[in-house]
C-alpha cells in the first residue's frame, strides 16, 4: 500500500520548450507527479514532433521527451497569445524555457524578469552556451556541443573519431535542469523564494568530460581513443567468441587479473608473470595482453564466456543490440516496462529511474498531440468559449 504520494504532487510547471534538453528535464518532473503544461506553437508544435515518424507514425524523440504533459498551442509573437501564457505562469510553480539565446529575453520570458515579478517562481533558462560570452549566440545543436566540449575527440577508433549514439549535451543538460529545479524548491520550501536557474548544454558535457579533462590538463595528454577499450585499463575490450557474438569484460585490479588467468585463461602461471601482473604492465602490452584473451574465448559460444566470468567474478557484458535492449530479461525480471497513452494508441516505455518504494509509481502519463489541452487549460483562466473560438479563428491558439 502507498503511504506517501508522489514528490511533486501539486506542482505547475509551464514550459515553452523544443527539441530534447528541456522537454527531457520536463518529463522527469512530470513522471515525479508534476502538472507539466508545455507551450508549442500552433503550426507544427515542437519541432521535435517533425523528426521522424518511427513511433507508429509518431517522432521518437517526441514520445520519449513528452509523455505526461498537457499540449497548449499558443503563438507567443501575438500579444495575445503572450498574456495567455504569462497568465499561465502567473499560476505556476517553475517555468522552463530553452529558446534560442535571447529569445526569451524578447519576450519577457527570461528566468530573471520572470522571477523578478514572482518570487516564488523557479525559473530555468536552458543555453546552448550560456547567456554571455563570445559563443552565447551559437547555434547549439547536440553534435555540435559534443564536437566544442571534446566528446568526440575521445570517442571512436583511433582513426575515427566519432559523437555518441544518443544526444549526450541535450542529456546532460536536461538531467542537471532537473537536478537544479529540484534543488530551487528545497530552497524555496525554507526561504519562501525560488530563483532563477541557468543551465546550458556546453557547461553540462564540459562536467561529463572530467575525466579525459583531468587527465589531459594534470598528466599532459588526453587519453587517446580506443574503441571499446579502455585507455587506462586492460583488459578492458570487446572479444569475439565462436557463435559470432562479441563478449565484453572489465578487469579493474590486479586480483581480477589473477582470476582471469586462472579460472578463465587456464594460464595461472599469468598472474605472476611481471608482462601481464600490473594493470600498468597490462596497459603497456595491451596488444599481447588483449591477445591472450582472445585466445581463451574464441573457442567458446557467447554464453560459456559469460558463464565462465561471471563464475570467476570477473565484469563481463554481452554487446547488446537496441533489439536486445527491449528484450532484456533484466528489466522484464523487474518489471520495468509499462504503456503510455498517445494519439497512436498505447506505446511500451520504461519506468523512469528514480523509484519510491513507499510511493505511488511514477506518473508516466499520456504523450499529448499538437494543443490537446488548449482549451481546458485556458478555460482554467477564464478564457471563455468565445474567446477561445475568436483566438483560434486569428490562429493565436490550436
Amino acid at each position: 500500500m502507498s503511504t506517501q504520494p508522489l514528490p511533486l504532487e501539486g506542482i505547475t510547471v509551464v514550459a515553452v520548450e523544443q527539441a530534447v534538453a528541456a522537454p527531457f528535464a520536463t518529463r522527469q518532473l512530470a513522471d515525479l507527479g508534476a502538472r507539466v503544461v508545455k507551450i508549442e506553437r500552433p503550426d507544427g508544435g515542437d519541432f521535435a514532433r517533425g523528426y521522424d515518424t518511427a513511433a507508429r507514425g509518431l517522432a521518437s524523440h517526441f514520445v520519449w521527451c513528452n509523455r505526461g504533459k498537457e499540449s497548449v498551442a499558443v503563438d507567443l509573437k501575438d500579444g495575445r497569445g503572450l498574456g495567455l501564457v504569462r497568465r499561465l505562469v502567473a499560476g505556476a510553480d517553475v517555468f522552463v524555457q530553452n529558446l534560442a539565446q535571447g529569445a526569451a529575453a524578447r519576450l519577457g520570458l527570461d528566468a530573471a524578469t520572470l522571477c523578478a515579478a514572482h518570487p516564488r517562481l523557479v525559473a530555468v533558462d536552458v543555453s546552448g552556451y550560456g547567456p554571455g560570452g563570445p559563443y552565447a549566440h551559437k547555434r547549439a545543436y547536440d553534435m555540435l556541443v559534443q564536437c566544442e566540449a571534446g566528446l568526440v575527440s575521445v570517442t571512436g577508433t583511433e582513426e575515427r573519431p566519432v559523437k555518441s549514439g544518443i544526444p549526450a549535451a541535450d542529456i546532460a543538460a536536461g538531467m542537471y535542469a532537473y537536478a537544479g529545479v529540484l534543488a530551487a524548491l528545497v530552497r524555496r520550501g525554507t526561504t519562501g523564494r525560488g530563483g532563477p536557474v541557468e543551465v546550458s548544454l556546453l557547461d553540462s558535457l564540459a562536467e561529463w568530460m572530467g575525466h579525459p579533462l583531468h587527465h589531459g590538463m594534470h598528466g599532459g595528454t588526453a587519453p587517446a581513443r580506443t574503441g571499446l577499450a579502455h585507455a587506462v585499463i586492460a583488459p578492458y575490450d570487446a572479444y569475439p567468441t565462436a557463435d559470432g557474438s562479441l563478449v565484453l569484460l572489465s578487469v579493474q585490479n590486479d586480483r581480477e587479473w589473477r582470476r582471469l588467468a586462472e579460472q578463465v585463461l587456464g594460464r595461472p602461471e599469468l598472474a605472476d608473470d611481471p608482462v601481464f601482473a600490473t594493470n600498468t604492465a597490462r596497459v603497456a602490452g595491451r596488444a599481447r595482453t588483449d591477445a591472450v584473451v582472445a585466445e581463451a574465448l574464441a573457442p567458446l559460444t557467447a554464453a560459456e564466456a559469460l558463464a565462465r566470468l561471471d563464475a570467476a567474478g570477473v565484469a563481463c557484458a554481452r554487446l547488446n543490440t537496441v533489439a536486445d535492449l527491449a528484450e532484456h530479461p533484466q528489466l522484464a525480471a523487474r518489471d520495468r516496462w509499462r504503456e503510455v497513452g498517445s494519439p497512436v494508441g498505447a506505446l511500451r516505455a520504461l519506468l523512469p529511474p528514480v523509484t519510491f518504494p513507499d510511493g505511488p509509481e511514477a506518473a508516466m502519463g499520456r504523450v499529448p498531440s499538437l494543443g490537446e489541452d488548449t482549451d481546458a487549460v485556458l478555460g482554467e483562466l477564464g478564457v471563455t468559449s468565445a474567446e477561445l473560438e475568436a483566438l483560434r479563428a486569428d490562429g493565436v491558439v490550436a
